[in-house]
């Protein structure tokens, strides 16, 4: 963690907890420091909730600019107050990448949900990245779905560590178990052929099944649509909810194929929504 992230986190946590609390916290860091072991972190660890509670963590909006500028894509919005301390403690051990790693693994893996989620929640701040890659990977299978997005959403580190089969497997599971691909960050820039060709494979299971297909898939798509994507998209275009059909035409848009353009042009006044912004991905949700 960067001296101006750790800062950051210790001033915000600051200003919310009452005196002893600050202190308590205050002497927690001072002891780690001192013997980072593993006993020492557990305890620490074990005992922030029942010593900080689990109140929401409160940032505004000039402290989410701040974190942006000391860790760029680091967004704390929807952190509680343990998962803050927690975080802050383990980004304050020695900085030796390998042993970090391990140090991560082994605490991802007996950790219980609420930890698991504060863990993957600090991604953008610990040392050596690459190296936790393993260990996320096996986050992203949890069942547990906020473990899951502590992971996926509002979270610099899939975007900017995740080979293209990771992150196309990433967004996939996010369309499994429900969950909103908006808060990924990277969405539009990691977007590959591959992915538009996995999520027109899951429309064509949903429909095929007779079941809803969410709108979202199609952000994916629109880019990289080739003629059968495009195809789908007149589909959603023509018999969709109306939802599906302001999916379908801001994919179209996006789309260099002329065909796509074509198809635009049957609908005027979505194209003329498109054009003046009042129609975007952020307006649909």
């Amino acid at each position: 963690m960067s001296d101006a992230a750790r800062k950051l986190l210790r001033d915000w946590l600051r200003r919310q907890l009452a005196d002893a609390q600050n202190t308590w916290l205050d002497e927690q860091l001072a002891t780690l420091a001192g013997d980072p072991s593993d006993g020492t972190l557990h305890i620490a660890l074990g005992l922030v909730p029942r010593r900080l509670g689990k109140a929401d963590l409160a940032v505004s909006g000039a402290d989410l600019a701040a974190a942006d500028r000391a860790r760029p894509g680091w967004n704390p919005q929807g952190w509680s107050v343990t998962d803050a301390a927690r975080i802050l403690l383990l980004a304050s051990l020695p900085r030796a990448g390998k042993a970090f790693a391990e140090r991560f693994r082994a605490l991802c893996q007996t950790a219980d949900v609420a930890e698991a989620i504060a863990l993957y929640r600090g991604l953008p701040l610990y040392p050596d990245p690459e190296a936790l890659e393993p260990q996320v990977g096996e986050g992203l299978r949890s069942n547990v779905k906020a473990v899951f997005e502590a992971i996926a959403h509002r979270n610099p580190y899939p975007r900017q560590v995740f080979d293209q089969h990771r992150w196309n497997h990433m967004v996939l599971k996010a369309l499994f178990i429900g969950s909103e691909l908006a808060p990924i960050e990277g969405l539009d820039e990691r977007a590959n052929a591959e992915l538009a060709r996995i999520m027109c494979d899951f429309a064509h299971e949903r429909w095929a099944a007779g079941r809803p297909v969410p709108f979202e898939i199609w952000r994916c798509v629109g880019p990289f649509a080739n003629d059968a994507a495009i195809k789908d998209l007149a589909r959603v275009l023509s018999s969709g909810a109306e939802r599906e059909r302001r999916a379908a035409a801001l994919a179209l848009s996006a789309c260099p194929d002329p065909n796509a353009a074509k198809l635009l042009s049957g609908v005027p006044a979505l194209t003329r929504e498109i054009a003046s912004k009042t129609l975007s991905w952020a307006s649909l949700h």
